[in-house]
């Protein structure tokens, strides 16, 4: 990455939300600050729930030309018009994924703290490596992903990096040189202010 290019933002839905209030105040949000991409990560496993936060975040999204894909759920990418797929397990899904998807849909990979697992998802077609939690977390193992994997990563490898869970200002502040894309989910929606929240750790970045 750049020095001169901050690193883009991607947001997270909540693991679950009501249909009557979260499409607006995510409007709100996205309005506020600058998002490349809205991630879809609900607790629940029923198609008909998810369908229906699919179609009302993919409205939100769309209409701000803001890529949407969905966790782990590869089947509901094209049933629901969706961008792409992020899988929480490592690699073990994206060749699959890109053979059954094409070439244009966004395929992204949380591979923990093992950049062994990036590289390998890197090499099978991904489109960006997630690594964390770099904070207190408990995304993945909890197992923090430190700042020097980042580091090695974004000199040493083409495929985008992201970083992710337990975000602070400070923690922004640290690896805005070494990672080309912020992933905020608690840290925004855990707040009683998400648009503020969203924009304090955004302003971290300069």
């Amino acid at each position: 990455m750049a020095d001169t290019e901050l690193p883009q933002l991607y947001l997270v839905t909540p693991p679950q939300f009501e249909l009557s209030v979260f499409p607006d105040q995510l409007s709100r949000v996205l309005d506020a600050t600058e998002v490349a991409c809205l991630r879809l990560e609900l607790a629940t496993r029923d198609e008909d729930t998810i369908a229906r936060a699919a179609d009302a975040c993919r409205e939100v999204a769309h209409a701000r030309d803001i890529a949407l894909v969905i966790a782990d759920h590869l089947l509901l990418v094209e049933k629901l018009g969706l961008d792409g797929v992020h899988f929480t397990d490592g690699a073990r899904q994206v060749r699959k994924a890109r053979k059954e998807l094409g070439n244009d849909p966004i395929v992204g990979a949380f591979c923990g703290t093992s950049n062994h697992d990036g590289m390998i998802a890197g090499e099978q077609g991904a489109d960006y490596i997630a690594f964390g939690p770099v904070g207190e977390s408990n995304l993945g193992t909890g197992a923090v992903a430190e700042r020097d994997l980042f580091a090695w990563w974004s000199e040493m490898i083409e495929v985008p990096v992201v970083a992710e869970g337990g975000l602070t200002e400070a923690l922004v502040r640290d690896l805005t040189s070494v990672t080309d894309f912020f992933c905020f989910g608690d840290e925004v929606w855990g707040e009683d202010d998400p648009v503020a929240a969203l924009s304090a750790l955004a302003s971290a970045r300069s």
